[in-house]
């Protein structure tokens, strides 16, 4: 069975409103200088205990995760779009014999109410994505963990993700890469993370997964 592991915030779905509106709730609740919204889109991808640390230090970071919860897990979490292309880029992968799954640095919890809110769980097979005590929130780890449990082939198997974040986990377990520019990761950041495919829209990817990293690889 061929595989296919999607990042969900920035490849999926357009997460920018409810998280930067949730941080920006974390840090005012602190006292905190705000940030605007666009000053706060590389929080997008990482695991966001890390970027909470470098926005308000080690000792309020776990504060300022859970204020930050408070708000994402009742209202962020919905502040969220789905990029155009992408239900039938998923029936189109389904259709060609790939099974599917969801591989998220977020909260697993999160990840499956929002796949469920989006309806797209009946095309995925399992969802991925850290404990809220910070478990599995490293890519590598994460991809590892999914690999274990599916037991996908990694020879045939293939990472779709806009961070670099999901290209270096991809890269570190031997999956097939394929950076994608709609979401947060700049095209450069995904050409040194070493993606082997770039796809600039959902209609771009199935072509992607089709290839291995030794065919072409992106220079």
């Amino acid at each position: 069975m061929k595989t296919v592991f999607f990042d969900l915030d920035g490849t999926l779905t357009d997460p920018m409103l409810g998280i930067t509106r949730s941080i920006q709730f974390a840090l005012r609740s602190l006292d905190l200088e705000v940030p605007p919204a666009q000053e706060l889109t590389w929080c997008i991808g990482p695991p966001l205990l890390d970027s909470l640390r470098r926005l308000v230090g080690e000792p309020l970071a776990p504060q300022a995760l859970a204020l930050y919860r408070e708000r994402f897990s009742d209202q962020g979490l919905y502040e969220n779009s789905l990029y155009e292309g992408i239900p039938e880029l998923l029936a189109q992968l389904v259709a060609h014999g790939y099974q599917l799954h969801v591989a998220s640095s977020k909260p697993k919890i999160f990840v499956m109410r929002i796949v469920e809110h989006f309806q797209l769980h009946t095309y995925f097979d399992a969802v991925f994505g850290a404990e809220l005590d910070g478990t599995r929130g490293d890519k590598t780890e994460l991809l590892g963990y999914a690999i274990a449990n599916t037991g996908a082939d990694v020879t045939t198997a293939t990472m779709v993700g806009d961070r670099r974040f999901d290209i270096q986990g991809a890269n570190n377990n031997g999956l097939h890469s394929v950076g994608v520019t709609w979401g947060y990761g700049s095209l450069e950041e995904l050409q040194q993370a070493g993606a082997n495919r770039l796809a600039d829209a959902p209609a771009e990817v199935l072509a992607c997964v089709s290839l291995r990293a030794s065919q072409n690889p992106v220079l």
